[in-house]
């Protein structure tokens, strides 16, 4: 299982910089995970637009999903149009994203599977173990497994026992960590500090811990050594080109 960050910033993408987006790969398939803002551009230079096989979407704040709107448009206005891109995402939280272009623009673009948070998903070699994760709109987590490893990812969300549980033994915690020591008071059920994400790494004896959704401003430093300060194992920072081989 590959890894590929395409960008880990928070809210907004910072001076050369992008928002959440992952690329994961295994046996060939490729799977894109939350296509922030000015994620695309970054993922095309690594693959063609028609080479993306799939995409999950967490919640539909534009930070996780706006650049779903240019891929489609790259996978369908050129001369040889792909076939539709299947595309996960909870009940609605697509509809701002997908009603950017004029109607029916972007109909065959696409095939949209609305989920369940809690939901086992199937996809490609990929089981997608999904789990409602608190955030200030509905937010799914996923842990993927394949291969004999398993990533889990967080999305956006205030700490919880249901991290814990999403992340048990994985080889890699994905955890959102929007500031490095303390979340402000009116977005403490809603986010999650870096320090609280090592907190959970530990107690899910997770093998690895990147640290995602890094508001712009937060020092990566800081972030990485709040994180050290609850959970002994690696500790990195989600940037723009990283690549982690989970295999």
């Amino acid at each position: 299982m590959l890894l590929t960050v395409l960008g880990g910033c928070g809210a907004w993408p910072g001076a050369g910089q992008a928002c959440s987006g992952y690329l994961v790969e295994h046996d060939g398939f490729r799977l894109l995970i939350d296509p922030g803002y000015a994620t695309v551009p970054r993922l095309l230079e690594r693959i063609t637009a028609d080479e993306v096989d799939a995409v999950f979407v967490t919640h539909g704040h534009p930070d996780h999903c706006a650049d779903l709107n240019p891929l489609l448009r790259a996978r369908t206005f050129c001369d040889d149009p792909s076939s539709p891109l299947p595309v996960y995402s909870l009940p609605g939280a697509l509809d701002a994203v997908l009603a950017l272009d004029r109607p029916r623009a972007l109909a065959d673009a696409c095939v949209l599977r609305e989920f369940t948070a809690g939901d086992l998903l199937d996809l490609g070699p990929f089981q997608a173990r999904t789990r409602p994760l608190p955030h200030s709109v509905p937010n799914a987590g996923v842990r993927l497994a394949a291969g004999g490893r398993a990533l889990a990812y967080t999305g956006d969300s205030g700490p919880s026992p249901e991290v814990v549980a999403l992340a048990r033994d994985a080889d890699l915690l994905l955890a959102e960590a929007t500031y490095a020591e303390q979340v402000p008071e009116d977005s403490r059920r809603h986010l999650t500090s870096a320090r609280q994400a090592g907190r959970q790494a530990r107690e899910a004896g997770a093998r690895q811990l990147l640290l995602t959704h890094l508001q712009p401003g937060t020092d990566p430093t800081a972030a990485r050594a709040a994180a050290e300060s609850e959970y002994d194992g690696p500790i990195g920072v989600a940037t723009p080109g990283l690549v982690l081989d989970l295999s």
